[in-house]
């Protein structure tokens, strides 16, 4: 696979990608994400960083939080049966925990490659945004197959 990039180009994105994932690294470490969990709460409280981490770090992280809040309020304002809630729940869950996948693998693949830029990491980084892209689209059909019929009953439509 070729890239679109000229070698320059290349060679700078390649030097901010770095840049960037060094940062994240050390502020990381400062936290002590290299240690082990040695019990239940600190392995949980490694997950609240993660989550935090994701929420300040990630745009579409937070648009997926903010997007699935409004798809469960409205499925609760229209009153939908538990098992229809349910199906919301776990939809926005999906596209979430994808999107958390994401950027564990864009984080391994920067660590891995550091400053250089190679066609493998390229297709591991696309084919993770892709599949939270997939289970993002599939999230909105099913909003819109749950929550538009009842939606226009409540409007009179």
């Amino acid at each position: 696979m070729k890239s679109l990039l000229n070698s320059e180009d290349e060679a700078q994105m390649s030097e901010e990608i770095s840049q960037h994932s060094t940062h994240r690294a050390h502020r990381a470490a400062k936290r002590g994400a290299w240690r082990v969990a040695g019990d239940l709460p600190t392995s949980f409280r490694y997950a609240v960083y993660g989550l935090g981490y994701s929420f300040v770090s990630q745009r579409n992280f937070r648009i997926h939080v903010f997007a699935g809040a409004l798809v469960l309020g409205m499925g609760i304002w229209l009153q939908l049966p538990a098992i229809q809630l349910a199906v919301l729940v776990l939809t926005v869950a999906v596209v979430l925990v994808l999107e958390l996948l994401n950027t564990a693998i864009e984080a391994t693949v920067d660590l891995a490659i550091g400053r250089r830029f190679h066609p493998l990491a390229k297709i591991a980084k696309d084919c993770a945004a892709a599949a939270v892209l997939v289970s993002a689209i599939s999230s909105i059909l099913i909003a819109i197959l749950l929550l538009l019929p009842p939606l226009l009953v409540r409007l009179g439509l």
